[in-house]
């Protein structure tokens, strides 16, 4: 434990963004260019950056990059000064702008990546719920195992201190949650470094409160240790030919399985950037309409977003009235300002010449996507009960897509708020910033969207049937959504057949 003294410092760092003192191993930069990075940065957002003061003021904006500029009074590595750039970068409030590692940052990296937080954890809300653990004959973190807090912080502390450096759009803070849980290790050690035990408070088995001492984790490389390791089991032979390692990157991508029996269509879209998604749909519909399928499930949590234009075709296939993509589409600029900090440039550049124009209001318009109303397909549209899964990770066009067929009578979303906007974002065409002495890298979206201007600002999709995870789900390995989806389709289906 701690002592007291030592748990203020603490408390005091994880409050001031200047305090943040990770992964020492890694090499440093002196303050002055990391500085002249940061006021660069500020240039090009004021520049080109469409929505800066969507969420926050300039006064206020100004002041944040003030005081980081400042604050940089000595030399950082480079996980120290992501994190000042992370925390800069999340003040705008747009889950499209966000800070990424350098490309160099690779070959350092090794440096950080032990020891570890021999845990991994998901979260929502204010809860901690182990999802497994890497140290030996862990007789206490099994799978579903509440925890409390951590070396005395609660898991509500815990979890804004985190938050703070994460982008999200307004204040949808559902999908920070569901980052967070992708790698809970990793970004504890990133923001708050590593310790050598942790005190861990949880729940146990007799439904008590306990607390125990863990060590953070590293692997036994000696000698002795590499030759005890044997596999499990043997390798497959042969490695795959390129047509399997095609077929599984496209099943990663999407997915679709029916069940006759239920009458009921599983689609998992992970994404509406590549897989051949046209097609899929094309092939899908068609497939349900020859089976008389009657109900459709699609599993959008994963789906970040990518493609408006495949959105837009998913979208006519479940649509019952014309649609357009948003009221407003505008950027600021399309000059590209600092261009040589901005990758790429030129094919951003020339879609916005051919694409758009600048109006009386001197922003620049993508004319087609306010004006144009898209049509249902009449060939192999569905017409059955839509059921349409959404979580944290649910982003940009797939938040598009679900935010037009919300309300419509045969279509019910079902599970978490979005991290997408349910109002707006600004994304379209985001190009990359390359930060020209850290290297770091902070996309930058061109256009604001402003999906209906009648919505509310500030959060998420607010599914229409709200369920959030369970540690008792996650203990037996239950999908809760799906599983509730399933016995509404049931009751759906007896209810027909009865009449």
């Amino acid at each position: 434990m701690r002592s007291f003294v030592l748990w203020l410092l603490l408390l005091s760092g994880m409050l001031s963004v200047n305090a943040q003192q990770p992964a020492q191993s890694l090499p440093k930069m002196p303050a002055q260019p990391l500085q002249e990075d940061v006021a660069l940065l500020k240039k090009i957002l004021e520049a080109n950056h469409p929505s800066l003061y969507w969420y926050i003021s300039k006064d206020s904006l100004d002041a944040c990059f003030n005081d980081v500029i400042s604050g940089i009074t000595d030399s950082l590595n480079e996980v120290q000064f992501k994190n000042k750039v992370a925390w800069l970068v999340s003040k705008i409030r747009c889950g499209h702008t966000a800070v990424r590692f350098s490309k160099a940052y690779g070959k350092v990296a090794p440096a950080f990546r032990y020891p570890v937080f021999p845990l991994s954890i998901k979260t929502w809300q204010d809860s901690l719920v182990i999802l497994s653990s890497i140290l030996p004959k862990d007789s206490i973190f099994k799978r579903g195992t509440v925890i409390t807090g951590i070396n005395g912080m609660s898991n509500r502390f815990l979890l804004d201190t985190i938050f703070r450096f994460i982008s999200t759009d307004g204040y949808a803070d559902n999908y920070k949650s569901q980052l967070i849980s992708g790698n809970f290790g990793g970004w504890l050690k990133t923001i708050m470094g590593i310790d050598s035990t942790y005190t861990i408070s949880y729940i146990d088995t007799a439904g008590h409160e306990a607390t125990t001492v863990i060590k953070s984790f590293s692997p036994d490389t000696s000698a002795q240790s590499r030759r005890a390791v044997v596999p499990a089991r043997p390798f497959p032979p042969g490695k795959p030919t390129r047509k399997q390692l095609r077929q599984a990157n496209l099943l990663n991508k999407r997915a679709m399985v029916i069940d006759t029996a239920s009458s009921t269509a599983f689609i998992r879209l992970t994404t509406f950037t590549g897989g051949r998604l046209r097609s899929f749909f094309r092939r899908s519909f068609k497939a349900m309409r020859k089976q008389h399928i009657k109900n459709l499930v699609i599993d959008m949590r994963e789906n970040g977003g990518g493609n408006v234009g495949n959105s837009i075709t998913l979208t006519r296939y479940l649509a019952d009235t014309a649609f357009k993509i948003g009221d407003s589409v505008t950027a600021i600029s399309r000059s590209f300002r600092y261009g040589r900090y901005i990758k790429p440039v030129w094919t951003y550049w020339l879609a916005m010449r051919f694409t758009a124009h600048k109006a009386d209001d001197g922003l620049i318009h993508a004319g087609r996507y306010e004006r144009h109303y898209f049509k249902p397909k009449t060939r192999n549209h569905f017409n059955g009960n839509v059921y349409l899964v959404q979580g944290g990770l649910t982003f940009s066009a797939a938040t598009m897509c679900i935010a037009t067929l919300q309300g419509q009578s045969n279509i019910k979303i079902v599970g978490e708020e979005t991290g997408g906007g349910y109002y707006g974002n600004s994304a379209m065409h985001i190009p990359v910033i390359t930060l020209p002495n850290s290297g770091l890298q902070i996309s930058l979206p061109m256009y604001r969207l402003v999906m209906d201007a009648a919505r509310p600002k500030g959060h998420g999709i607010i599914p229409d049937i709200v369920i959030n995870p369970s540690s008792e789900a996650i203990k037996k390995g239950i999908d809760l959504k799906i599983e509730v989806i399933k016995e509404m389709i049931s009751k759906s289906n007896a209810a027909v057949s009865v009449h």
